[in-house]
């Protein structure tokens, strides 16, 4: 089990809800088929969202989130 620290991800994004939120996010990318943007040997989307968060591959913004969507028509 790879472990990643909680104090590496707070300094790369200080709010906790975003971290959440952008993780989330990511995580569901990659669940999607994208490819990580670190090699890592661990099996599980979560855990490698949050180990490129610590490594500053991926940068959480402001805006993170899913944005809510209209249907048109």
């Amino acid at each position: 089990m790879v472990y990643v620290p909680l104090e590496q991800l707070i300094i790369q994004c200080p709010s906790l809800y975003k971290l959440v939120l952008g993780a989330s996010d990511r995580a569901n990318e990659l669940n999607e088929g994208m490819e990580p943007l670190i090699k890592t040997n661990a099996k599980k989307v979560t855990t490698t969202t949050l180990e490129e968060i610590a490594a500053g591959k991926v940068k959480i913004s402001a805006g993170s989130g899913k944005k809510s969507r209209k249907k048109e028509g």
